[in-house]
C-alpha cells in the first residue's frame, strides 16, 4: 500500500487576512506609527486624567504670584493672572484636542457624503459639488476659518465648525477621486453584471475599498486642526472667556512678556508641536500601511 503525502495548509494559509488587519500589522512594525500613536495616547490620557494630574484650578489665579518662573511649586511657572501654567496646559489638552476631533469628525461626515455623491452619480451632481469645492479651496484655509468664526461668533463649537468647513472640500475631493478610480475595477464590474446597482453598489462594494485614503487624510487633518484651533485662539477668536485653558488662547498675549517670562510661550508651544508631530507621524504610518505603493 502506497502512502500518499497530502500537503497540509499552513496556519498562515488557513487564516484569511483582510485589508485592515494587514494594515494594522504593518503599522505595528512602523516606527513612525508607533511613536505617533504613543504621543497621541499620552495626550489622550492627560486629557482624561486632567483633574487628577493638574495640581491647581486652571481658571483661578493669585495676582501676588504673577510671572513666577518654573520651579518645584509651579512646574511650568505662572502667567500674568498668577494661574498655574502646567495646570492650564493639562486642562487645555481637553479643549484643543476636543476641538480638533470634533472639527475633523464634522468635516469627514459632510465631505464623505458630498464626495460619494459626486464620485458615484457623476453628471450635473458632480459638476455642482466639485465647482463648489473648487471655490472653497481657492480661499486660504485660515482666512476661511476666520470668516466663519466672525460670522458665527466666538466659542468652542463655532471654532470646530469653522475648521470643519475648511476640511470639507479636501475630504470630498479625496473620496470622489477614490470612487472614480474604482468605477472600472473588476469586482465593481462583476457586481454590476449580476444586477447590483444604486446605493447597494456604493455602500457595500465601493466605499469599503475607497475610504482608506480618507482615513489617512483624517488623521493628518487632526494635526492641521490643532494648529488652526491654536491660530484662532492666538488671534483672539477662540473661547470668549480669556480664563479658558486653551493652548492657542494661552499664546495670545505672550508676545508682550517674552523678555521677562519666556515660559509663557515655550510650554504651550511645545504642547502644540508635540500634538501635531504625533498626528503627523501616525498619519504617515497609516499611509505606508494602507497604500500598496508605499509598502516595504
Amino acid at each position: 500500500m502506497t502512502d500518499v503525502a497530502v500537503a497540509q495548509p499552513t496556519a498562515s494559509q488557513e487564516r484569511s487576512v483582510g485589508l485592515w488587519t494587514d494594515a494594522f500589522r504593518r503599522m505595528r512594525r512602523s516606527p513612525s506609527a508607533i511613536i505617533g500613536g504613543a504621543i497621541i495616547v499620552f495626550f489622550v490620557l492627560v486629557a482624561l486624567l486632567a483633574p487628577f494630574i493638574a495640581p491647581y484650578d486652571p481658571t483661578r489665579g493669585d495676582l501676588g504670584a504673577s510671572y513666577l518662573p518654573p520651579g518645584p511649586e509651579h512646574w511650568f511657572g505662572t502667567n500674568v493672572q498668577g494661574q498655574d501654567v502646567f495646570s492650564r496646559i493639562v486642562f487645555g489638552s481637553r479643549l484643543t484636542l476636543g476641538i480638533a476631533v470634533m472639527s475633523v469628525t464634522i468635516g469627514v461626515s459632510i465631505g464623505a457624503v458630498l464626495g460619494a455623491l459626486a464620485g458615484f452619480f457623476r453628471g450635473w451632481i458632480d459638476a455642482v459639488i466639485m465647482r463648489s469645492v473648487d471655490i472653497m479651496l481657492s480661499i486660504p484655509g485660515l482666512l476661511l476659518a476666520i470668516a466663519v468664526v466672525s460670522w458665527l461668533g466666538r466659542g468652542v463649537l463655532q471654532v470646530a465648525i469653522a475648521i470643519a468647513v475648511v476640511n470639507v472640500p479636501i475630504f470630498a475631493r479625496i473620496l470622489r477621486g477614490s470612487l472614480l478610480a474604482l468605477r472600472d475595477a473588476d469586482y465593481v464590474v462583476a457586481a454590476r453584471s449580476v444586477g447590483v446597482g444604486g446605493p447597494s453598489l456604493l455602500v457595500r462594494h465601493m466605499l469599503p475599498n475607497a475610504i482608506g485614503p480618507l482615513i489617512v487624510q483624517a488623521t493628518l487633518a487632526l494635526a492641521t486642526a490643532v494648529v488652526d484651533a491654536a491660530a484662532l485662539g492666538f488671534l483672539g477668536l477662540g473661547p470668549p472667556d480669556p480664563r479658558t485653558p486653551e493652548w492657542g488662547t494661552m499664546l495670545s498675549d505672550t508676545y508682550r512678556y517674552l523678555t521677562d517670562a519666556v515660559h509663557l510661550a515655550f510650554f504651550p508651544g511645545i504642547a502644540i508641536v508635540l500634538a501635531v508631530l504625533g498626528f503627523n507621524l501616525l498619519g504617515d504610518g497609516m499611509r505606508e500601511a494602507i497604500d500598496p505603493r508605499l509598502r516595504r
